[in-house]
């Protein structure tokens, strides 16, 4: 029956690999786990069998002591396995470097993950610029932080909509242009003929009026629409 593993397993191979670099190691030295020294460079490492939030706090405190600082985990941590590339974000925009140890019967392996370094994240400017857009559009604050969009629904796309079938509310029939022109709703003929919320009816090509189901929800939405904070 294979020994379970525990955290100083990690601590000798971290320790070879070190010291094959030149560092002076040594272990539990106020609390943290290995101090590793090489002239004026001082490293801190702290180990753990899983990553958790008791690990990061424990290592972004380590930053009073050193200006480098890692975690070590074996290469197994079900965590690692799951979500490697969120892990390795993560550990980047807390500056913090990362050591995996694979324990094998006849050797143990380290390897490098993440070493410690200043950390901005590359923007993904399609996401921004959709990000900015709703941010800009959105008429007034619709939803309070931490509820569900279906809960509220009040997207600048729902706010635009709402307008459109008020206008057709008043018509008979409307072109979708004459929509366009009346309330200045650049997109007026694509937001008809798309139909996202079923409260338009077409009635031959270009032509268009309120639904059913857009007479029987329209009241509720202007009435949130009324009610909506700066």
């Amino acid at each position: 029956m294979a020994q379970k593993l525990q955290e100083n397993d990690l601590y000798l191979p971290i320790k070879r690999f070190l010291t094959n670099l030149d560092y002076e190691v040594k272990g539990e030295i106020k609390n943290c786990d290995i101090v590793a020294k090489k002239d004026d460079e001082l490293i801190i490492i702290e180990l753990k069998l899983t990553l958790n939030i008791t690990l990061l706090l424990q290592a972004v405190d380590r930053y009073s002591l050193a200006d480098i600082v890692y975690i070590a985990i074996p290469k197994q941590a079900t965590l690692f396995k799951k979500q490697n590339k969120q892990i390795k974000k993560l550990l980047a925009r807390l500056g913090l470097g990362l050591i995996v140890v694979d324990i094998q019967p006849t050797q143990q392996y380290v390897e490098i993950i993440n070493d410690p370094k200043d950390y901005t994240p590359r923007k993904n400017l399609r996401k921004q610029k959709a990000l900015l857009k709703e941010f800009t559009e959105r008429q007034g604050d619709t939803q309070k932080g931490g509820s569900t969009r279906k809960k509220s629904g009040l997207t600048a796309y729902r706010q635009r909509s709402i307008r459109i079938a008020a206008y057709l509310s008043q018509q008979t029939t409307v072109k979708g242009v004459e929509v366009k022109n009346a309330i200045s709703e650049p997109q007026a003929t694509s937001m008809l003929n798309k139909n996202y919320y079923g409260w338009f009816d077409k009635i031959e090509r270009g032509i268009y009026q309120l639904s059913e189901k857009g007479c029987n929800e329209l009241p509720e939405w202007q009435d949130r629409m009324n009610k909506i904070t700066c």
